[in-house]
């Protein structure tokens, strides 16, 4: 495990354990678990984005259930996607809405599930702190530097006002639902990107990356940009209405244009007969809001949380 993945774990359950002491609700309130003691193993696999969140709710129901083991795995989306459409995992973790072909991988297994919305995010672009000369670009900006075969190489290239340097681009591998939101909401085709950049599902890699790198340039989730403020700059978005920065108010006000986007668990009708799965994910919707503040996420507006109860209760009783 490298040390930033780490240093991200300790303080999610810093966050969570802090929680806990404060009192907040008890699984002994809960429709499933009543207070009692379960065991066994709930699963979870996929985007890296929406791990953290994932990770806090695990931590934070190991203080009610310390005999069920939770999991976390950052395979990517479509990793965590095609490991839960073949049964494999209980839960997946998206940071985009499930494609029509992993529907149908899902349908011919005979797998069915609900789709959660349990956070907000700012899809983040990221410049190294030291850049000087950049503080907002363009959408057709970002798609001039991340479109299929794009020849642009050097800042100058993108404005003439900025300088004649390389820039170091870093991104989401394939099997990221933040590759795909990105590639569509900019490229204008889920998956279209120029391939020439150094590639990683795992975003603390990126992190690394661009702040190793005094020209560089990336894009991830908002938490991890405001994990690393301290050597990461955040760029302002302008979609036609201005320069936008990522911010909890600009996602939830709509205005942070077209990169707010919601973040997903999907949990499967199989995974829910099970007491262990069934407490745990009632476990996590009913501290949705001591979760997401823990993992620094953009919290959802009360008619979401209304939906995401009501979507439970669906899948419960299927």
């Amino acid at each position: 495990m490298n040390r930033y993945l780490l240093s991200r774990r300790v303080l999610v359950g810093t966050a969570v354990a802090a929680l806990a002491l404060a009192g907040c609700s008890s699984n002994a309130d809960s429709d499933t678990g009543a207070g009692e003691a379960l065991s066994g193993d709930v699963s979870v696999d996929g985007s890296s984005t929406v791990a953290p969140l994932s990770e806090a709710a695990a931590t934070l129901y190991k203080e009610d259930q310390a005999r069920v083991n939770v999991s976390v795995g950052t395979s990517g989306t479509g990793g965590g996607f095609e490991k839960f459409c073949k049964g494999e995992i209980d839960i997946s973790d998206a940071s985009r809405p499930i494609k029509d072909e992993e529907k149908a991988a899902c349908e011919a297994a005979g797998v069915t599930f609900v789709e959660l919305v349990v956070a907000n995010d700012a899809l983040t672009v990221v410049a190294n702190k030291e850049n000087s000369f950049l503080d907002c670009l363009t959408t057709d900006q970002l798609k001039k530097i991340w479109e299929p075969n794009s020849k642009v190489k050097n800042w100058n290239e993108v404005d003439p006002s900025f300088p004649a340097q390389p820039i170091a681009l870093f991104g989401p591998g394939t099997d990221s639902g933040t590759f795909d939101y990105f590639t569509d909401e900019i490229n204008g085709e889920e998956g279209a990107s120029r391939t020439d950049y150094t590639a990683s599902e795992n975003d603390n890699v990126l992190v690394q990356g661009i702040s190793g790198s005094k020209n560089g340039l990336g894009y991830f989730g908002y938490t991890y940009y405001e994990e690393n403020a301290s050597k990461l700059k955040a760029v302002k978005i302008d979609s036609g209405s201005g320069c936008v920065e990522p911010s909890k108010d600009n996602v939830l006000n709509g205005t942070y244009k077209p990169l707010g986007r919601s973040l997903f668990i999907y949990v499967s009708s199989a995974g829910v007969t099970k007491p262990q799965v069934s407490d745990f994910v009632t476990f996590y919707l009913e501290n949705i809001d001591d979760i997401v503040e823990a993992a620094a996420y953009i919290p959802l507006s009360d008619e979401q949380k209304t939906k995401l109860k009501s979507d439970f209760e669906t899948l419960k009783s299927s």
